[in-house]
């Protein structure tokens, strides 16, 4: 099976992002198929190419992999009317390689919501098979954070949505939450399989020099959030909770920011002006010095603006990236991961917008080392039995071959009636 394989925020583990359609590409690769990546160039990130576009794309093999990427670059600074162009831009290029590009099966995942739409003109225009995966549920996220409030333009995104949904072989949902969203829409639920983000345990099983940033010194508990700085995220949580530690003069407890995003730029201005000195920010990391970096932290922070679709709706990267490096997590908002935390007592579970609770966690974590080792050494645990990447893309690659061989049986009773 060739696979045409759409995702427009494609990174290598060279570069600072999710690796999560790396790795199922390689899995598809590893089981005897063929994978064309189709992707953008997103700042910070590593597609693997480094030769100059030629007619506005470059084109190489990367570990395996055919790699297309179109000279469209993306940054979360850039603002909503720039990056919504970004998004039209790279899926009608991309419709324009659906119809052209020799392949069996197309899948293509988001964000954007625009990613269906090569999926959509290859299942109606040359009849072949189209796999879905769904990592947000759109139009709801945006609606419910107010990003988005045109009418016009959120009717557009739902039938855009609806569209994409009936017009797939398969879908995957990345958390229970958007399986039944999905399923909400009048989708049947064996159409739709569960993959959610997985685990890279040999990668942060492996050895690695420790390394802290300057201003954080060995003894002091290190907290990381290592991910966008966006509006999504509500790290501004972490600097109430930063405030709330130095009026306890606690300045033994530092927490790392680490990455991009549109909103950098006001927390650290924010840090600045109220003297947050146990805020630390950083540059994002590829993951072999991200492996370095979890090798010395002690909390892993998972953070989200308190939005209620963001409950059951997100899987996110961090999430798994802490927990396959056995650290305990402070997750700030309820939903499916933090009933995972509580349930396996590998974290704080801790109220959204409540910066006491989210200080009087860290000083708990400060104050009993041994506990929250045990902690960390709980969630590797469920990284394993529950989150084994290889598990779970094996998972992936299953439901695009189901997806396949049910069109091709299809396909050939046709041509016998």
């Amino acid at each position: 099976m060739k696979v045409l394989y759409f995702h427009q925020h494609f990174v290598t583990p060279h570069g600072a992002g999710a690796i999560r359609s790396y790795a199922m590409a390689r899995r598809l690769i590893e089981r005897g198929h063929q994978v064309t990546m189709v992707c953008g160039s997103i700042g910070g990130g590593n597609t693997g190419l480094s030769g100059p576009y030629e007619n506005g794309l470059r084109r190489g093999w990367v570990d395996g992999i055919d790699v297309i990427e179109l000279d469209l670059a993306y940054s979360n600074h850039d603002g909503l009317a720039k990056r919504s162009l970004t998004f039209l831009k790279f899926a009608l290029r991309s419709v324009w390689l659906a119809l052209r590009e020799p392949y069996d099966l197309v899948f293509a995942t988001t964000t954007p919501l625009t990613a269906g739409i090569p999926g959509i003109a290859a299942r109606w225009l040359r009849g072949k098979p189209f796999v879905f995966e769904v990592r947000d549920l759109w139009p709801e996220l945006p609606r419910a954070m107010g990003v988005i409030r045109n009418p016009v333009v959120l009717g557009a995104m739902s039938v855009l949505e609806w569209t994409s949904y009936r017009s797939a072989q398969g879908l995957v949902g990345l958390s229970p939450g958007i399986v039944e969203g999905i399923s909400h829409r009048g989708v049947r639920r064996e159409r739709i399989a569960l993959v959610p983000n997985g685990c890279d345990l040999d990668l942060f099983a492996q050895d690695a020099a420790p390394w802290r940033p300057d201003g954080i010194a060995p003894s002091d508990l290190m907290v990381v959030f290592a991910g966008t700085h966006g509006v999504a995220n509500g790290l501004d949580a972490a600097l109430d909770a930063a405030a709330e530690l130095k009026r306890r003069g606690r300045n033994d407890i530092k927490l790392l920011l680490i990455g991009n995003g549109k909103l950098k730029p006001a927390l650290q201005a924010r840090a600045t002006r109220e003297g947050l000195d146990n805020v630390v920010f950083h540059d994002p990391v590829n993951k072999a010095r991200l492996v370095g970096l979890m090798a010395a932290t002690d909390v892993g922070l998972q953070a989200l603006a308190n939005v209620p679709a963001f409950y059951f709706g997100t899987s996110p990267n961090k999430f798994f990236d802490y927990i396959a490096a056995g650290l305990p997590v402070l997750n700030n908002y309820p939903g499916w991961l933090a009933e995972m935390i509580r349930d396996y007592r590998c974290g704080f579970a801790v109220p959204p917008d409540d910066p006491v609770a989210f200080a009087d966690a860290l000083e708990q974590a400060a104050s009993d080392r041994a506990a929250l080792q045990a902690m960390g050494r709980r969630g590797r645990a469920l990284a394993e039995q529950e989150f084994d990447r290889a598990v779970l893309a094996n998972r992936w690659v299953d439901t695009l071959e189901q997806a396949w061989q049910a069109h091709d049986s299809r396909g050939r009773k046709g041509r016998a009636s």
